[in-house]
């Protein structure tokens, strides 16, 4: 027999439209005669649909919504997650969709509650396994985390399941796949059964989901694997014993960590854009890296003719910044304009001279012409609808190293999560696709350009030595001895640890940007704001 899978990549909340785009797959499906067809966790609602489920026409409208399902391709069994709802409750379910009915239900038994979830603010737990006949095949049913301990895979297999199948909704991060793979591995070892495992593509807020499903044999062998980041569906062949069959078309090739990277970050812009309703984007070119890395990131996402770039020159500006913006912008076909920025920071200056009368030139002047640019690009953002995508890093936004309302401003952040050592890594990797960053870009000390002379390392460690004592602190948790042990200088060490916990409200306050490791700023990791740990961090032993 013929199973489908679909990598669906919903929009969260439009119950209506996702529904619309499910029967249109089961159609499909049932015209290749599939016999059932399987879609990810949440697939009515989309993942995550966080406050929505806590709205009672948000639940009634996902229930009209599987009925509408139900009723809509009786010829093929469907398998998809929902939101259900009973007087105990709401739960994260699978239904079994068969003949216009509810074949069989499975209530989600191991619910996150760390990183980026928290499923219990919702969910109340399932208790019991769940299996269902389809031919001859007894098939068992799993929701995400339940493969992620042995208890659930063993209820099915206690159950005489045959297969095994896992809905997901599993957002990416680096080095996830193989994670996935290896557990998988670890349940049909257990149980001897073989599991499909199908996830969710697309991006949602700051999460991207990769799909890369995949089908394991009982002997922990991937007879099939779907490409990564792509709305697809697959046909899956099932012998009678319930083994799946290897396909004749080789399986998908694994991405490289670059590759991977790269891919998350131009699916999440470009689903962020499309879901949101922009007609395109906007950005500040500087002649940087960041900003020359999000450029081609945001053209591979929408197309050059949807994104719009602005040279915004100061006093400070070197010329070959300007130049390598402009052979940029050239090379990769899309518009550019050119606003030097010195009447605005003039005008500025010049309203603020009797309130600053007496007091010495600083960062203030500095933060001055950011904002002047964050101005000049807001307008044309408001002005055309174009989102305006920011530009800064993850080590930037780490020591705050940033201005608020200047060149933080903006709608959503492609590098957010991107160090600016793996900001250079992916330039690179782009150019080997084809040559669109200047090297020069590449190769030039980094520079925010609002002083004489000024290089980002006068204010801050080297970018490798810097990258290393962030990851250790803030995805490692490690604590300031552990880093000092590592061999890093005291000094340096204080100054960045200081520098992340004194910028905790800046980062409050940045765009939304996308997720690729396994600590980013945002819904993964929150700090207060107000807090006294630096004294205890830094509390002589």
């Amino acid at each position: 027999m013929k199973i489908a899978i679909v990598q669906f990549n919903p929009i969260v909340g439009d119950l209506i439209g996702n529904a619309d785009r499910i029967i249109d797959f089961c159609c499909q499906a049932a015209e290749q005669d599939a016999v059932a067809i399987v879609f990810p966790e949440l697939a009515i609602s989309g993942y995550p649909p966080e406050d929505l489920l806590l709205r009672d026409d948000f639940i009634q409208g996902a229930e009209q919504a599987l009925a509408r399902i139900a009723n809509s391709c009786p010829s093929i069994t469907i398998i998809l997650g929902y939101p259900e709802k009973d007087e105990m409750g709401l739960y994260n379910s699978v239904a079994v969709l068969q003949n216009g009915h509810l074949l069989a239900n499975y209530r989600k038994q191991q619910l996150p509650n760390y990183g980026v979830f928290d499923e219990k603010r919702y969910f109340e737990a399932g208790t019991q396994a769940s299996t269902f006949s389809l031919g001859d095949l007894k098939i068992g049913l799993t929701l995400c985390e339940d493969i992620w301990t042995p208890s659930v895979c063993q209820q099915l297999k206690e159950a005489n399941a045959t297969l095994i199948i896992n809905l997901n909704a599993s957002p990416f991060e680096l080095n996830k796949r193989q994670r996935r793979i290896q557990t998988v591995q670890a349940r049909v070892d257990e149980t001897d059964l073989p599991l499909i495992y199908v996830n969710q593509v697309g991006g949602q807020d700051e999460l991207v989901f990769d799909g890369s499903s995949f089908v394991m044999d009982d002997n922990k062998n991937i007879v099939q694997q779907l490409p990564a980041f792509e709305e697809l569906m697959q046909l899956v062949e099932i012998a009678a014993d319930g083994a799946p069959m290897a396909p004749q078309k080789p399986l998908a090739e694994p991405l490289s960590d670059r590759a991977s990277i790269y891919q998350a970050l131009v699916l999440g812009v470009r689903d962020y854009i499309k879901k949101n309703g922009f007609n395109g984007a906007v950005l500040g070119l500087s002649g940087g890296i960041d900003s020359a890395l999000t450029l081609a990131i945001a053209v591979d996402a929408i197309g050059a003719d949807n994104v719009e770039v602005v040279l915004m020159p100061s006093k400070y500006t070197a010329d070959m910044s300007n130049q390598d913006a402009i052979q940029q912008a050239q090379t990769m076909g899309v518009k550019h304009h050119i606003i030097p920025i010195e009447p605005a920071v003039s005008a500025f200056s010049e309203m603020l001279s009797k309130t600053f009368t007496g007091l010495e030139n600083d960062v203030t002047e500095e933060n001055i012409q950011a904002r002047s640019r964050g101005v000049l690009l807001m307008a044309i953002s408001n002005k055309k609808r174009m989102i305006l995508l920011t530009t800064g890093n993850k080590s930037e936004m780490s020591v705050g190293y940033a201005t608020l309302y200047g060149d933080m401003a903006g709608g959503f952040a492609p590098l957010k999560d991107v160090p600016k050592m793996m900001a250079y890594a992916l330039a690179n990797y782009r150019n080997t696709l084809s040559d669109v960053i200047p090297e020069r870009v590449i190769q030039r000390p980094p520079s925010a350009e609002l002083a004489p002379d000024q290089k980002d390392e006068d204010s801050l460690p080297p970018y490798p030595i810097l990258d290393d004592i962030l990851e250790r602190y803030i995805e490692q948790d490690q604590s300031r001895d552990d880093i000092l042990q590592a061999g890093y200088e005291q000094q340096a060490v204080d100054r960045v640890l200081r520098l992340v916990e004194q910028n905790e409200y800046k980062r409050r306050q940045a765009p939304p940007g996308v997720k690729i490791t396994t600590r980013a700023f945002g819904r993964e990791r929150r700090f207060p704001m107000t807090s006294g740990f630096s004294k205890l961090l830094f509390r002589s032993k």
